[in-house]
């Protein structure tokens, strides 16, 4: 009997499960069908299998609910479906840099479960359903640059968000957007923003001086003054609004600012959409220019919020900010309420390596070797100083062209260091996943392209492993050095990789020959022991999950 009831139980559960999975599959699939997907991005979304677990750019949970939806910047365009008000596990929707139009459908408001709603820079039209207004756990909300229309809803969660969040849709009206809606009545601008004095430690004489010099010029405008208040009272304009305790005092973590958010919207002109350098799994970078004159690059992380966490994130920023090196990017200050955490970088004018790479224009030349060369060895001095002299060790984990600047002067400068620990990983978009898994090479298609670097190097054909814009202007025994010293790097075990001491020690000429040939001669007997046959492979070594920081601290 008691079988039974077990097997009956049992039944009820796996039913409720596939149940479960095919109206998440059917939602789904719904969606697919009302895209267009010209890049085949959604191609692994079979309908005929149960679980969507299986697809691509779908995260489920130990469940089988799916809980995130990925799929941005991938140029679908359509509508959007009521349905996909159905995935009631589903924490984050990522939708940004497409071309999808039509209404955000209401049913999103079903998700209570949505944590990440971002839907920037598409193409929808019509207003934002109230209905979102629902979602309690909701942290993360960008419907910047849309066609939306209407007033912004301020009820429930709407209240977190500040004007980022609807930032370049010239329809939308309401006290968060600083435009009143037709027929409403107007509202009163706060003050205008004012930036703080500088510290003055003359003497009273000096004092008295400027008290005089103040008090004369306000005689002298007063008049013009009212003028021009009374003509701002007649033109639109664009208001600034704080969440409450904004305008707090400014306080200071030894030489780490800390900006005020309407400070930094008056800086990138309300994070205007022209003004944005680039986008990345952290979030947007936007340029702004501060109230003393200087250029910064504001990065507005993307996040989930978790109680307890503004703590958490001065302390970790506070901590970053005392790694100063030459060639690490400093953090001039930072920016937090209840929905936003920004960071506030100096301005790197010669923008990345990346950038200056596939970007360049054709009027202007390409780097040079002599300043390639010397980016590694730079690159390589920053990263040396997080993991060496850094306490606690800070280990970048998305080292990457896109990541390292350059200054006026072409110097390398790493960015971006330090964000693991700002960042929430249970954000699986942010991927590092080959960063830290070169042991898994096995597996992996990089196993081609690293055997046929070292083919390209034992043949000494360079020129098919140099950047072509370089027209062989090259030292050919230095681009030999830089390719063994990345192949060093890029071994199977982290305990045998060397060091970033080492490899800064390696690019300057000492060290390498004799590193280089050591492992010569351990390569050699590796592809003696791949030629015999071997029972299973186990001896693969595995992933770094179980090393300490300190053998974390090798190149990646």
């Amino acid at each position: 009997m008691w079988v039974e009831v077990l097997a009956s139980l049992l039944y009820i559960l796996l039913a409720f499960k596939f149940t479960s999975a095919n109206v998440e599959g059917d939602a789904l699939h719904s969606l697919r069908n009302n895209l267009d997907d010209p890049f085949n991005v959604l191609q692994s979304w079979d309908p005929t299998l149960v679980n969507p677990c299986t697809w691509f750019h779908v995260t489920c949970n130990p469940d089988n609910s799916v809980i995130r939806v990925d799929l941005g910047n991938a140029a679908l365009s359509g509508q959007l479906v009521p349905a996909l008000g159905s995935l009631k596990n589903l924490q984050y929707l990522e939708l940004y840099s497409n071309n999808i139009s039509g209404p955000i459908p209401s049913e999103l408001g079903n998700l209570t479960n949505l944590v990440s709603l971002d839907l920037y820079l598409n193409s929808f039209s019509g207003p934002i359903p109230e209905s979102l207004g629902r979602l309690s756990k909701l942290r993360f909300l960008d419907l910047s640059n849309n066609r939306l229309s209407g007033a912004v809803p301020d009820n429930g969660s709407f209240s977190l968000f500040t004007p980022i969040s609807f930032a370049n849709n010239l329809n939308l009206c309401g006290p968060v957007t600083g435009r009143p809606c037709p027929g409403s009545p107007p509202f009163s601008p706060p003050p205008p923003f004012i930036p703080p004095p500088p510290i003055n430690n003359q003497g009273s004489a000096t004092g008295a001086i400027a008290g005089g010099v103040a008090a004369g010029a306000a005689l002298l405008f007063a008049a013009p003054a009212i003028l021009f208040a009374w003509w701002r009272r007649r033109k639109p304009q664009e208001y600034f609004f704080d969440v409450p305790a904004e305008e707090d005092p400014e306080v200071h973590l030894g030489q780490l600012k800390r900006f005020s958010l309407r400070e930094l919207q008056v800086a990138t002109d309300s994070f205007s959409n022209k003004n944005i350098l680039g986008r990345g799994g952290f979030g947007k970078v936007y340029k702004g220019r501060l109230a003393d004159g200087s250029l910064v690059a504001v990065k507005r992380l993307k996040e989930e919020r978790t109680p307890g966490g503004e703590l958490q994130f001065q302390t970790e920023v506070e901590m970053i900010s005392m790694a100063v090196h030459r060639n690490l990017l400093r953090l001039r200050g930072f920016c937090m309420t209840p929905t936003e955490r920004l960071l506030v970088y100096p301005y790197m004018a010669n923008g990345s390596v990346a950038s200056c790479l596939r970007e360049r224009p054709p009027n202007e030349p390409p780097l040079d070797w002599p300043t390639r060369k010397r980016i590694a060895l730079g690159s390589a001095r920053g990263l040396s100083y997080l993991h060496d002299h850094c306490d606690p060790k800070i280990i970048h984990r998305d080292v990457k062209a896109a990541n390292i600047l350059l200054d006026e002067e072409f110097e390398a400068v790493v960015g971006d260091f330090g964000l693991a620990k700002l960042m929430d990983y249970k954000d699986t978009h942010v991927t590092t996943a080959r960063a830290f898994d070169l042991a898994r090479l096995a597996n992996d298609d990089d196993v081609m392209l690293l055997d046929w670097v070292k083919g390209l190097l034992k043949e000494k054909k360079l020129e098919m492993l140099v950047d072509p814009d370089l027209q062989n202007n090259y030292i050919e025994a230095e681009v030999e050095q830089l390719i063994q010293v990345a192949l060093l790097c890029t071994q199977g075990n982290p305990l045998e990789r060397p060091k970033m001491s080492e490899v800064v020690r390696m690019l300057e000429g000492d060290g390498l020959a004799e590193r280089w040939d050591e492992w010569q001669k351990v390569e050699v007997l590796r592809q003696e022991v791949d030629l015999a046959p071997h029972s299973n492979s186990d001896w693969i070594v595995d992933s770094t999950d179980n090393l300490h920081a300190v053998e974390l601290s090798g190149p990646r």
